[in-house]
């Protein structure tokens, strides 16, 4: 025992409570509060940092890609070119702004390219490459034609998610590339133009048309799939292309209207005309539009968004001349914007749906493995439709509603199957008819002068809609990360053990 010097003073700790030695556990426990809150107030990365370009792939199904060279690759230039041709041939198969960019980040980082920038527009992808002390690279790639091919796009996908695993090096994806850009898509041309026929004839079943007016729209569909074909060998450009096509659809129904009394047939004309333009409707670039827009790809969704709205000039623009060719032959004009009671009971409406979202996956050339898959994603956004509007949502929240299930189910049907979300989404939103409100509001502010300010009106309320539908749809993607994750790192898995 030890005594303590003479003339120090001693503290005074008479009178005060004593204190117990920490456990270990509650150091821990203080440390990571500490760290928890240190994280909270600067956040993990300093605010000034420059946001890295690989952080864009946080959430995607290519997020931590295995690098499979190390330092600066020799031969960068070849890289790059294969990147800026896949990027290529994802936006002629339909693919969006973000899924395009993160496809293009994943491959570049996967095969060893860092200090990249990509910069994507309506119709062209830039990447620069800008190494330390080295010459820079800068390529531009522009996209001249489109055509739908969601089968080739699955499989772009399923290349690019072996490629970040590491199961597959530049020289094998090239060749690959280069396969699924020369083999021919799942459907023969004839069958796309039967599917667009059927399409239409259950589409006119669910609108409240009766066998009948299917029988027609089924016909006037093929004409017009038949006129689309034969004006396009000519190059006529798409805005007359489709004008030809409504003008073809009204003077059908027009002629109808007038003689069709005098052989036994009494359709409405109205539904014979929306069932023959529906799948002339944009309602999938409309959508994709303002998808880009909220995803932060602002030009290029400024020029999907100005097609659109051309397309759907051309669709007013070709009943009008419809109009005024029966007119001249003495026939009555008839309103497009009306709407039809139900025709058949609930079971059936549901069966067409189903049947409606085959034929959509046809005519976007999907796969066979998904079309039964997007089917059942439709057929539920559906019921989640009719679900929401009985529960007194109302007619403009409940699109919504139902795209936030479709979109949250279409990513999680994907991810399973092997291919991007928009895959399955596209298709199973086209139900919600977002472009058909769109048209009818357009066509009401255009031909009914009377009725101006209506047209106005429907115009902000639909494009209310189509928010609503775009906005739902990323949400149900955003939601469903958390739940696909697994499913995104079990199928890298497959695809490194390949």
């Amino acid at each position: 025992m030890t005594e303590e010097p003479e003339g120090r003073p001693r503290p005074h700790t008479e009178g005060l409570p004593k204190t117990e030695p920490m456990s270990a556990t509650q150091v821990r426990q203080n440390a990571a509060a500490k760290r928890m809150l240190r994280r909270l107030v600067q956040g993990e990365n300093p605010p000034t940092a420059p946001m890295s370009i690989v952080d864009r792939l946080a959430g995607s199904p290519y997020a931590n890609p295995m690098i499979q060279v190390g330092g600066v690759d020799a031969s960068a230039r070849k890289t790059i070119d294969f990147a800026l041709h896949l990027a290529e041939s994802m936006f002629r198969y339909g693919a969006g702004a973000l899924e395009v960019e993160t496809s293009i980040i994943a491959i570049t980082a996967a095969l060893g390219l860092k200090h990249i920038e990509v910069d994507i527009t309506n119709q062209s992808v830039a990447i620069n490459y800008a190494p330390k002390d080295q010459t820079p690279i800068s390529l531009l790639r522009v996209v001249r034609s489109w055509t739908n091919n969601y089968a080739g796009l699955s499989q772009v996908h399923q290349l690019v998610t072996e490629i970040v695993a590491g199961g597959v090096g530049r020289d094998e994806a090239v060749r690959r590339l280069e396969e699924i850009t020369r083999s021919a898509k799942p459907f023969p041309r004839w069958m796309v133009t039967v599917a667009f026929g059927i399409f239409s004839a259950a589409f006119v079943g669910v609108l409240g048309g009766g066998p009948g007016a299917s029988a027609v729209a089924f016909v006037s569909n093929l004409l017009v799939s038949l006129l689309a074909r034969q004006l396009g060998r000519w190059r006529t450009p798409d805005f007359f292309i489709t004008a030809s096509c409504s003008f073809l659809v009204t003077f059908i129904a027009l002629l109808l209207w007038r003689f069709g009394g005098l052989v036994g047939i009494q359709i409405a004309p109205e539904i014979v005309v929306v069932g023959g333009i529906l799948l002339l409707l944009p309602t999938g670039r409309l959508v994709s539009s303002v998808q880009d827009a909220i995803n932060g790809f602002p030009v290029t969704a400024a020029g999907r968004f100005l097609s659109t709205m051309l397309t759907f000039g051309a669709l007013v623009a070709g009943i009008a001349v419809g109009f005024v060719v029966g007119a001249m032959m003495a026939m009555e004009s008839i309103d497009v914007t009306k709407t039809f009671p139900p025709a058949y009971p609930l079971w059936v409406v549901i069966v067409l749906i189903a049947v409606a979202v085959l034929m959509i996956g046809i005519t976007e050339q999907t796969s066979w493995t998904l079309l039964l898959p997007t089917a059942a994603v439709g057929v539920v956004g559906y019921l989640v439709l009719l679900g929401a509007e009985n529960l007194g949502i109302g007619h403009r929240f409940s699109p919504a509603v139902a795209a936030v299930v479709i979109g949250l189910l279409a990513r999680v049907v994907a991810l399973r199957m092997g291919a991007p979300q928009l895959v399955v989404a596209v298709p199973a939103a086209l139900i919600l008819l977002p472009g058909l409100t769109i048209f009818r509001s357009m066509y009401v502010l255009t031909i009914e002068e009377s009725e101006i300010l209506l047209g106005a009106g429907g115009m902000l309320n639909a494009g209310a809609i189509v928010m609503g539908v775009a906005a739902g749809i990323v949400l149900g993607d955003t939601l469903a990360r958390p739940l696909t994750r697994g499913l995104a790192s079990n199928e890298r898995r497959r695809a490194r053990r390949r």
